[in-house]
């Protein structure tokens, strides 16, 4: 081959190989923090997504569903140290810029009717001011009734607070129930749930415990242990398996429990 043509090839070829190379080492230095985050941050109990967006943050992680414009689960860690009654300023609403098809605008829940629901509370990661910042995020709210958010929901995250500090800490999972044909608020169409959830695990080495709360998006005065349902209910509505990380044995026997004995109410 002419050497005109043979050293410009040569170049191509070195050129396209350094590039292909680093961004073979980027990719794997990407994995490898992606995995040591969900370790040392407790997400090792991340249930399966129905719409293969999970997105890991710093003080949590969620499954979002594009169909729905919101998370179908948020999962995270709540140890007895991260309770907290720091004050800070509450910050703007802001869009995911993790969730590849974008989150829904917080202007969507504008004179709708609805809060702005959050999923993991902002109360619950008053710990540092980056911490709760991150809880504004709209791939975390959900469009919850007033009288529902402010009552027996917030009650429901008072009370896990409660089991935090009682337990050493506890593992929390939550959403809302989405399923077809649910009213919608917006130009972008958020659905609106019908039914909320929760699922609280303490992972204690000598009396691990499960409970879960299946609750309907309205107002009401019923004690809290009325709501509590097996996790298996839980999935056979949203088709999600919650703790795939759990030996097959805990994990049936705890996920087909409705007992509340050993939760102090």
């Amino acid at each position: 081959m002419n050497r005109k043509y043979l050293y410009p090839m040569l170049i191509i070829i070195v050129t396209v190989g350094f590039y292909y190379f680093e961004g073979y080492i980027e990719n794997n230095d990407f994995t490898d923090e992606k995995t040591k985050n969900t370790t040392d941050l407790g997400f090792y109990y991340l249930p399966t997504s129905t719409t293969g967006a999970i997105i890991v943050h710093d003080f949590y992680s969620l499954s979002y569903s594009e169909k729905h414009e919101q998370a179908e689960w948020v999962a995270y860690e709540l140890k007895k140290e991260h309770l907290s009654k720091n004050e800070f300023k509450r910050p703007f609403f802001e869009e995911d810029r993790k969730v590849k098809s974008s989150s829904a605008d917080w202007r969507n829940y504008k004179k709708s009717g609805y809060d702005r629901g959050h999923l993991c509370p902002a109360g619950d990661r008053r710990f540092t001011y980056q911490a709760f910042e991150e809880t504004f995020l709209t791939s975390n709210i959900t469009p919850q009734n007033h009288e529902f958010n402010s009552g027996i929901w917030n009650y429901l995250e008072q009370k896990i607070r409660y089991w935090a500090k009682v337990y050493d800490g506890v593992y929390i999972i939550t959403g809302g129930i989405l399923s077809e044909d649910l009213p919608t608020i917006g130009y972008e169409h958020i659905s609106v749930p019908k039914q909320f959830y929760k699922i609280v695990f303490n992972n204690s080495s000598t009396n691990p415990k499960m409970i879960a709360f299946l609750i309907p998006h309205k107002d009401t005065k019923t004690p809290l242990k009325n709501f509590v349902v097996p996790v298996d209910e839980i999935e056979k509505l949203t088709g999600i398996d919650f703790f795939t990380s759990l030996e097959d044995k805990v994990e049936n026997q705890l996920e087909a429990s409705s007992a509340t004995h050993g939760w102090k109410f």
